[in-house]
């Protein structure tokens, strides 16, 4: 199971100058897998948890507001769709727009056979005119009707007992999931819930133990004194719902663990959920005081959110949810132990030092890509510097122009003469001109070496609006932008289809 963040930076231009309006959409996406033992059937349950203060409200009666997201879900395999479902998923009215400081939930549910599936979620605000944010995860339903086999272990934010059946309910309780892998201070239980299937074909109808503990994700050591340990009698399907008292966890990243014993003591079951807990009010062995640190020089708190919020094109998908989650209040000394602690799982030697070298990434962006209501870290081209460090090239053009060229079509005046080919194997083309394309004003990044890809990445931005804002049109590099019609739209469609222009020929050169 995967986690994702989704931080939906959104930008619209309302006319040909620099005019825009930023909206940020925040949500969380998660999804559970279980299986219903007498039917033989999988299921999954998804989960969306919007952040209401980032959404645009309307009025839907004097003083009464509301906002509406638009979510679609579907599950396939290869070229067939095996789910799909499509629907407007409102919020709670507010009465006015001072309140928004709450989160609304969406939980879904349905079907699906075992196999590996690729689900695509998308989620659009219809308050604003942007595209709709789109997540693609891979999912493995592997369930198995004699074997003993445990479902996805589920963090659940509050258990309540169930007035009327509805979809958070089980077992005579409403569990609302936590949709989050980070757990503030505030949160002083950590409260579980997984289902044990076909454990009957291991012990029978006998008992057996069941065991919940933390442990340090680094090294695997059991925290002591936070654990839980009970028994369970064998059946074809045992619930299992608990919490663990978690005031004294300091900060860290830890695992929770649950396991599944025979009488003997001998493990049949186990899984884990990750997860990271601040808890600044509690001294952990490693850390004494935050003020001694570089982390507690930074005293004002807005400043302190944008250097948390830089980090995202870096941060795993379980650092972004507890960033999300404290740039939404005040809490200083919890967002001075995340920094300090996010650099020390990554330079446990030197973690100032290696703070350094990031901030000097985050004040070149913050300097050189902020735009009016826009910070630099906010953009793509302020998130592809953090993300990869400055670039070994890089190309601005204004006001390029290019020959026009003709593609390999028989009938036209002139012939398309194909020559060599680039480096990465693209054609290039050199045909005659047939007047000039005029191309809006881009620029070309190119990266000699990227960690985690192959050599000579390029990134080109543009222009779309002429008002000095770029966006990503094109990536080659793994995980990025990809569009195999961007240079027509870089030149307004004067291009032919099958015709590769003189940008596209520096993109496939790097230069």
């Amino acid at each position: 199971m995967k986690r994702v963040s989704l931080l939906l930076l959104l930008f619209s231009v309302f006319n040909l100058q620099s005019s825009f309006c930023q909206a940020q959409v925040r949500a969380l996406f998660d999804y559970s897998t279980f299986y219903l033992v007498d039917r033989q059937q999988p299921y999954m349950e998804t989960y969306l948890q919007f952040d209401a203060w980032t959404m645009q409200f309307e009025e839907v009666a004097p003083g009464r507001y509301r906002a509406v997201a638009e979510v679609s879900i579907i599950l396939s395999q290869q070229d067939s769709v095996c789910y799909f479902k499509k629907y407007d998923l409102s919020s709670p009215v507010v009465n006015g727009l001072d309140s928004l400081n709450f989160s609304f939930l969406d939980v879904q549910r349905f079907s699906v056979r075992n196999g590996i599936y690729n689900m695509t979620v998308s989620l659009r605000d219809k308050g604003t005119d942007m595209p709709a944010a789109v997540v693609d995860e891979r999912v493995v339903i592997n369930y198995d009707a004699r074997q003993p086999m445990l479902s996805t272990l589920r963090m659940m934010a509050k258990v309540t007992p169930t007035a009327s059946d509805n979809i958070l309910s089980r077992g005579g309780y409403d569990m609302e999931p936590y949709v989050n892998d980070f757990l503030p201070e505030r949160v002083d239980k950590l409260n579980y819930y997984y289902e044990i299937y076909n454990i009957d074909q291991e012990v029978g109808q006998k008992p057996f133990i069941i065991k919940a503990y933390i442990e340090e994700q680094q090294t695997g050591q059991h925290i002591g004194g936070i654990q839980s340990i009970g028994r369970k009698t064998g059946a074809q399907m045992v619930p299992v719902f608990g919490s663990l008292d978690i005031k004294e966890l300091p900060s860290g990243n830890y695992n929770l663990v649950v396991e599944a014993c025979n009488r003997e003591g001998q493990l049949m079951l186990y899984t884990k959920q990750s997860f990271f807990r601040s808890n600044p009010g509690v001294k952990g062995k490693e850390l004494s005081d935050f003020a001694s640190t570089f982390a507690g020089r930074y005293n004002d708190e807005q400043q302190l959110n944008t250097y948390l919020e830089a980090l995202y094109p870096i941060a795993s998908d379980m650092e972004n949810s507890a960033v999300n989650d404290m740039v939404r209040r005040p809490c200083l000394e919890e967002k001075q132990a995340f920094l300090y602690h996010f650099w020390q799982a990554r330079n446990g030697i030197n973690p100032e030092g290696e703070w350094l070298k990031y901030k000097e990434r985050i004040d070149y962006v913050q300097e050189h890509f902020s735009y009016p209501r826009t910070r630099g870290i906010m953009t793509d081209r302020g998130r592809v510097y953090l993300q990869y460090g400055p670039p070994d090239f890089v190309r601005d053009e204004k006001n390029f122009v290019g020959a026009n060229r003709i593609g390999n079509n028989e009938s036209a005046p002139v012939t398309m003469q194909l020559g060599n080919r680039n480096d990465n194997g693209s054609p290039m083309y050199t045909g005659t001109s047939q007047g000039h394309v005029y191309y809006l004003p881009y620029q070309l990044w190119r990266y000699n070496k990227l960690d985690t890809d192959n050599p000579n990445r390029v990134f080109l931005f543009w222009d779309e609006h002429r008002s000095g804002y770029y966006t990503l049109l094109n990536s080659n590099a793994r995980g990025e932008v990809q569009d195999p019609g961007w240079e027509r739209r870089l030149c307004r469609q004067q291009l032919g289809e099958d015709v590769v222009g003189e940008v596209g020929e520096q993109f496939n050169r790097g230069y």
